[in-house]
């Protein structure tokens, strides 16, 4: 029998889907991911299905949404005895590795979500997803000299440098020891990696490994981002260093790649996306594309050319995609639509101010208040800004109303 894929999962955070080179995003400095995408498929499509960090995580490690996966607030650590796709690719023979945020333990409500006390925050063994090899951090926003814990690090050290070329350093050393074409010992089983980046998660104003900010006065800003204000100045501080974040993170990406090898199936994801004033709103938790949509790579060992898929993948679907890669599987065709929703008010400055469900489609978006009103409807194919919100257009109440009964 051939040998299983080794797979590699790459997953950002507040990534948003356009802000990448092949997405034509004329300020993303992105070559390593460029490169990437034109030997991978890409799901032009994909989504979150809940565009906020610890619910967004463990609906990607147990394919499961939130809150049927035990994460209903923001504090709501992953259960110990949640099933994770390394307990499923370790059952199936992998050797499974973890290194980066983590965002899916206990933590203080009342604690600083920022610094060094919430970085130093050591996640459990029996929290942390069912990996054989674990090495991370809680959260806590350190894009530079993080502090790390885990399998080898039983106290929490702090690692000099960049926070996205540290991780992608020690991982890099971890596929090192487990291939079998370097070691030469022919018995090591295949492996499962992800490696998680805080990146390009605030604070934008914090160094980018010497990726200097661009001119906050040059960047060109989409229709539907106010003009004028407080708000549009901050817009464009917060994208300059959003960018310099993304150039940062990009170039350590292809020290990762490097190292994985091109026998290696690769996934690039984000979490989720960041509103950068569109609608006038910041940060995440809102049902727009801005916030919803994420990239979403896969590179097949061998794949030389590139393909795009307008499937309605979301990342809930990946663990079980992931499953029939290791199989040798048919990954299965993706639905026409995809389900999004935020199960709980996340009470943190800018984010959205409410529960919602909804379900996107490559043409429409349908967004239900907690309870089941209409509360926005957008024409993707004639507004991909979402600019005219047609949830009171009489013309769409038998639209609005068929897709209504999809949202789960």
């Amino acid at each position: 029998m051939p040998r299983p894929p080794n797979l590699l999962w790459i997953v950002a955070t507040q990534w948003r889907a356009g802000a990448t080179g092949y997405a034509g995003d004329p300020h993303a400095a992105t070559p390593c991911l460029d490169a990437l995408a034109a030997r991978s498929v890409n799901y032009a499509q994909a989504v979150t299905p809940h565009p906020f960090g610890p619910f967004a995580r463990a609906a990607l490690l147990t394919g499961m949404p939130s809150p049927a996966n035990g994460v209903r607030d923001y504090f709501d650590p992953l259960p110990e005895n949640a099933r994770t796709i390394a307990h499923a690719l370790r059952d199936r023979g992998y050797a499974t590795a973890f290194f980066g945020k983590w965002h899916l333990a206990r933590r203080d409500p009342a604690a600083p979500l920022v610094g060094a006390a919430h970085a130093q925050t050591v996640v459990p063994p029996a929290g942390r997803g069912g990996f054989d090899f674990w090495e991370g951090f809680e959260s806590g926003f350190l894009l530079n000299d993080p502090w790390l814990h885990g399998t080898r690090l039983p106290e929490p050290t702090r690692f000099p440098g960049y926070q996205s070329d540290v991780l992608a350093a020690r991982a890099a050393v971890w596929l090192d020891e487990n291939d079998h074409r370097k070691t030469k010992e022919e018995n090591l089983p295949p492996w499962f990696c992800m490696v998680s980046f805080e990146a390009p998660h605030p604070p934008y104003d914090a160094p980018a490994a010497g990726v200097a900010p661009c001119d906050p006065r040059a960047l060109t800003l989409p229709a539907n981002v106010p003009r004028g204000g407080e708000l549009e100045a901050r817009v464009r501080r917060e994208l300059a260093g959003y960018y310099a974040h993304i150039a940062a993170t990009d170039r350590a990406i292809g020290r990762l790649l490097a190292a994985a090898g091109d026998d290696t199936l690769v996934v690039f994801a984000s979490v989720h996306g960041d509103m950068h004033g569109a609608h006038g709103l910041l940060r995440k938790g809102w049902p727009h594309e801005e916030s919803v949509r994420v990239p979403l790579l896969v590179r097949w060992p061998g794949q030389t050319a590139g393909t795009k898929s307008m499937a309605a993948v979301s990342l809930l679907d990946l663990s079980a995609m992931t499953l029939a890669w290791a199989e040798s599987r048919p990954s299965g065709a993706a639905a026409s639509a995809a389900q999004i929703s935020m199960p709980s008010v996340v009470r943190l400055p800018h984010q959205c101010d409410r529960e919602w469900r909804g379900v996107r489609t490559a043409q429409r978006k349908l967004v239900l208040n907690a309870d089941g009103t209409p509360w926005l409807f957008f024409d993707l194919e004639r507004d991909p800004g979402e600019e005219r919100n047609l949830v009171a257009e009489p013309t769409r109440a038998a639209e609005i109303a068929a897709l209504a009964q999809q949202v789960g």
